[in-house]
């Protein structure tokens, strides 16, 4: 019971408040004051709006956990299709760099320059070579991703002043939604029956699409 429904349930909390909250406008109106009362010297000069665009800014980048909500998706597809290809003895472990190399070319344009930029920059794989399963695990980020739309749906019809709230540095109506609703349910559902209690159906990458259409239609006025 201690434990939540899955690891993609689990990421959904993570991406959730990592990126639908902590890259929002309204979240920043309310904090980025602070931080420049914190670090005027590198702030008191930058103004929000110029803040939250490079906080959203889309540009292909190297490593996974540094990349921004439109691109960080190919970074999981890249993972997921190199894993499926190991596991069908369809690619040795020698040509796994190569292998990296030419899908970051292919989804991202770009040129690794070696491998800790590349193969070597994430921990999943050689933790599953001691012990814990580190394979197949990198679809959980993005399916947490989607969950995480569909959750943030559902929370703003609930709670219609809800950036509002983040504007006046509220999160505690969020967190309570999510512990009535996810939380205070520990790991008492299976996947599917949390799907269909919290989301109202299955997994849906309709609100996904829809949140970073609108949010990046309205950064650059597109």
């Amino acid at each position: 019971m201690w434990s939540g429904a899955s690891s993609a349930w689990a990421e959904s909390q993570s991406r959730l408040w990592e990126n639908l909250v902590g890259r929002s406008r309204s979240f920043w109106k309310y904090f980025y004051p602070r931080l420049q009362a914190m670090f005027p010297e590198q702030f008191n000069r930058v103004e929000m709006e110029t803040f939250y665009r490079a906080v959203n800014k889309v540009q292909p980048g190297f490593i996974r956990i540094e990349a921004d909500e439109a691109t960080y998706g190919l970074h999981i597809i890249l993972r997921f299709e190199l894993e499926q290809e190991i596991m069908l003895g369809q690619l040795p472990l020698r040509d796994l760099p190569e292998a990296w190399n030419a899908k970051m070319k292919a989804y991202l344009g770009l040129d690794v320059p070696n491998d800790s930029l590349g193969v070597l920059q994430d921990t999943h794989w050689a933790e599953a070579s001691a012990g814990r399963n580190g394979f197949g695990y990198f679809p959980t980020y993005e399916l947490g991703n989607i969950i995480g739309a569909q959750i943030w749906e559902k929370v703003a019809a609930d709670i219609p002043d809800l950036h509002g709230r983040f504007e006046r540095g509220e999160s505690q109506p969020l967190r309570a939604w999510l512990t009535e609703h996810i939380y205070k349910h520990g790991r008492k559902f299976t996947p599917q029956e949390m799907c269909q209690r919290v989301l109202g159906g299955p997994i849906d990458v309709g609100p996904f699409v829809r949140y970073l259409k609108h949010k990046y239609a309205e950064i650059y006025g597109v």
